[in-house]
Order: C-alpha cells, then sequence, then structure tokens
C-alpha cells in the first residue's frame, strides 16, 4: 500500500450541486426515465450558475442501466439542458459507484489542466430496469422470422412452450455477481457473519437510518433536494421511501430476503430500490475566479480499491484505509463520514473491519487498526436504507451531502465511500474552507 501523497494535481472546486428527490420503486415503471431525472437535477443547478451551459468543457455522468433509448445517457441530458452540439459528453459506469467515477473523472480532467468546468453526477431510474425474453424465446423468434414455409413455421409451433414467456427480470440479474454467483444480499449475509453482527443491530442501524432521515426532513436540512413534476401535474418533493414510524419491532418481523429461512439480511435493513439523479459542477480555479464562482468543497483526491466479490461490502474499508494513510490522516482527523448504507450489514461490518487489528493486518497491509469511525459522525442525516440507492448516483449524491453537511456545521473535511459490485470499493476525501 503507497504512502504517497496522492492528491489532485490542481485543485478541483465543487462549486455547488442539486438533486432529485428520491422515489422509491412501486412495482412498475416510475414516473421519470434517466435522462428526465438527470435533466431535473441539473437544470435548477445551471440556472444558478453566472455562464452559459455551452461553457462546460465536459459532461459526465455515471449510470448503470439507461434504457436502450438512452444511449450514451450524459449526452442526451448534455443537449437536452442547451450546452449544445459542442460540449462533449460520455457516461461511466462502475456499478454502485458510477456517480463517484463521474466525479472522479470530472476532477482528473480538470487536474490536467483539459478542462475548466465540468457538469458531472449520477443518473439511474431503478424502477426501468427493463424486463428480457428468456434466451429459449429469444432463439425461438429467432428461427421463426428466418422460417421460410408454412411447415418450417408449423413445426416451430410444436417446440413452443409457454414457460419461454417467464420474463428475465434485468435488475436482479445486474445485482448478482456473475463470476462468485451471489447476489449482493447473499454478500452482505456472509460479511455479517464474518464479523458476528446481529439482527437485532442490523435493524437498529436501519430504524436509526429512517429517523435521522425523517429528521432532517423536518427540519429542513436537505437543501440540496430540487422538487421534480411528472406528467400527471404532481409534485414530488421529498425522499419518499422514509418511514418515521419505523421500530426494531416493526422490523423484527419481516423474513430473510437472501438467505432463507436462517439469513438476517431482509428488505427493512436493505437499501430500497429507487430513481434520482445528482448533478453538480466542478471548476478549476481559473473558472472560479473568471466567474466569480462560490465554492462549497474542494475535491482532494479519491481511491479506488478491489477485494474479492464474494465480500463487496468491506469495500469501503479497502479504500478508506489507504487514502487516510496516503494522505498522512486518521480517523479523528476526518469530520463527518458518508458511507453508503447498502445494508446495514455492510456498513456495521466496515466499521468492524477498520478497528479490528487483524483484519487489517492480513487484509488492508497495516501494522495496527485503522480505528473507530464515531457513530455520531456518520450518515448524520441517514441513508440509503430510508432515502434508497439509485445505483449508478449514489456515488454522487454522498459527496454532494458529505459538502453540505461540512457546510451546516462549519467542519473542515469529509470522507464519502461506498462499496461496490463486483468486489471494489471507493472512497472521496473533500475539504472546505473554515472561517
Amino acid at each position: 500500500m503507497a504512502a504517497s501523497n496522492k492528491k489532485y494535481a490542481r485543485p478541483v472546486y465543487l462549486v455547488d450541486g442539486k438533486r432529485t428527490p428520491f422515489l422509491k420503486a412501486r412495482g412498475k415503471p416510475g414516473p421519470f426515465k434517466h435522462a428526465d431525472l438527470g435533466i431535473y437535477a441539473a437544470r435548477s443547478l445551471l440556472l444558478r450558475m453566472p455562464f452559459e451551459p455551452d461553457e462546460f468543457d465536459e459532461v459526465i455522468f455515471g449510470s448503470t442501466m439507461p434504457g436502450p433509448d438512452e444511449a450514451n445517457l450524459s449526452r442526451i441530458v448534455a443537449l437536452r439542458l442547451g450546452c449544445g452540439d459542442r460540449v462533449p459528453a460520455y457516461t461511466v459506469q462502475r456499478n454502485c459507484a458510477s456517480g463517484m467515477q463521474a466525479l472522479d473523472n470530472a476532477a482528473m480532467s480538470i487536474a490536467s489542466g483539459r478542462s475548466d468546468l465540468v457538469l458531472a453526477g449520477g443518473i439511474e431510474s431503478m424502477s426501468h430496469a427493463p424486463l428480457l425474453l428468456h434466451p429459449k424465446m429469444v432463439d425461438w423468434l429467432a428461427d421463426w422470422w428466418s422460417a421460410k414455409s408454412i411447415g418450417q413455421r408449423l413445426r416451430l409451433l410444436t417446440r413452443f412452450s409457454p414457460r419461454m414467456l417467464a420474463p428475465v427480470i434485468a435488475l436482479l440479474k445486474g445485482l448478482t455477481d456473475p463470476v462468485v454467483g451471489l447476489n449482493m444480499g447473499q454478500t452482505a449475509e456472509q460479511i455479517a457473519w464474518r464479523f458476528g453482527i446481529t439482527r437485532e443491530q442490523m435493524d437498529q442501524f436501519a430504524v436509526d437510518s429512517h429517523l435521522k432521515l425523517h429528521q432532517a426532513q423536518e427540519n429542513g436540512e436537505l437543501d440540496e433536494i430540487v422538487p421534480v413534476y411528472d406528467a400527471q401535474g404532481n409534485v414530488h418533493e421529498i425522499d419518499d421511501g422514509v418511514r418515521p414510524d419505523s421500530s426494531v419491532e416493526k422490523l423484527a418481523r419481516l423474513r430473510p430476503a437472501f438467505d432463507k429461512p436462517y439469513g438476517q439480511v431482509t428488505p427493512g435493513n436493505s437499501s430500497q430500490i429507487t430513481d434520482g439523479a445528482a448533478a453538480l459542477v466542478l471548476a478549476s480555479e481559473a473558472a472560479v475566479k473568471k466567474y466569480d464562482l462560490p465554492v462549497m468543497a474542494r475535491l482532494v483526491s479519491t481511491e479506488w480499491a478491489a477485494l474479492t466479490p464474494a465480500e463487496m461490502g468491506l469495500g469501503p474499508a479497502h479504500a478508506i484505509a489507504p487514502l487516510l494513510k496516503s494522505q498522512r490522516l486518521k480517523i479523528a482527523d476526518i469530520d463527518y463520514w458518508e458511507i453508503n448504507e447498502a445494508f446495514a450489514a455492510q456498513v456495521l461490518a466496515v466499521i468492524a473491519a477498520l478497528k479490528d487489528k487483524d483484519y487489517c493486518k492480513q487484509e488492508l497491509g497495516l501494522r495496527s487498526a485503522v480505528g473507530e469511525i464515531p457513530a455520531e459522525r456518520l450518515n448524520i442525516h441517514g441513508g440509503a436504507i430510508a432515502l434508497g440507492h439509485p445505483v449508478g448516483t449514489s456515488g454522487a449524491r454522498i459527496v454532494l451531502h458529505l459538502a453540505r453537511v461540512l457546510q451546516q456545521n462549519n467542519a473542515k473535511s469529509g470522507i464519502a465511500s461506498l462499496c461496490i459490485g463486483g468486489g471494489q470499493g471507493g472512497a472521496m476525501l473533500i475539504e472546505r474552507s473554515v472561517s
């Protein structure tokens, strides 16, 4: 593990950011497609900027599963926003960290001197994940359309089975690792077992997430959200998956979802399937001066790490440890933390791993434990268990919200981190000037 001081070569500033409410998927496609969400998140943001949309050097969004009619989603959003024909745009995919990857790409472009202004973020409309035809049905249809006679088609009819009409749910396929054959919930079960995390601990963590988010909504602490209006004229203003009446007793009634019947991970202590988008403006020092831009925070450094896909939920530990080491920091030096709540078991396991000397020595190559993240400094307004985890968006959302938290508390530094399907972790350090 290298100890070099890895920072972006030139200053990269987060000017401002906005996001849509996170809307829980409710069994059918939601009111907004991917591009619609991206437009809503970015349009209100750009109206606050003292420059025109066509002055961006690049547009970069992360997304994992845009629709077939939204290829290179970022370019569609850029054109619809009025960035013009000459502003290039591309879309990145790093599973759960796609939004953070977009920010990292934008930051590297600015740090290298190639760009001065970049619109970046994440977009995901999980409720619009497609239903696919079974491979046998695809083969049958191919034979049907290539048949050259009535006789051939009659013989094909004898091969047809209603079972072939059963749809393949793309979302479930996407949330299952093809290498180890485990879905994300099963990997959460594995790390819960490894660190002895109990069902009661998971459920209590989930309840706390809902209560913290509800309190933040009541106190008006989520000012990064912009309202969105659907085609029926309904307004959506808040993250609608929050359950302020949640309790450990209620969650205890839920059955295991991934390891039946003896598992501990349930829908209640897992993140929600959700639609949402986040957009951020990143700028160089020259652009900040040229346009007299406000600065929320500075992006200092980003660390990416990898581990076995079977324990992908521990990815944040593998990214946070080298990030701290490279910046010569300790946990006590970080004012606030955002760790995406893919599962309660997953966040609790990350906390346990970082304070476990044996894990840090054997898995992270350290001489001692990293330390314990203070609960009162972690996800202080709740997380994905309460507000949802639109996969391509969450990495951008946690960075944006962390910057807001630093502002609200007149704090200096924060780390945003998340686990990544496929066995990876990402962590980003941000700082702001404290008056």
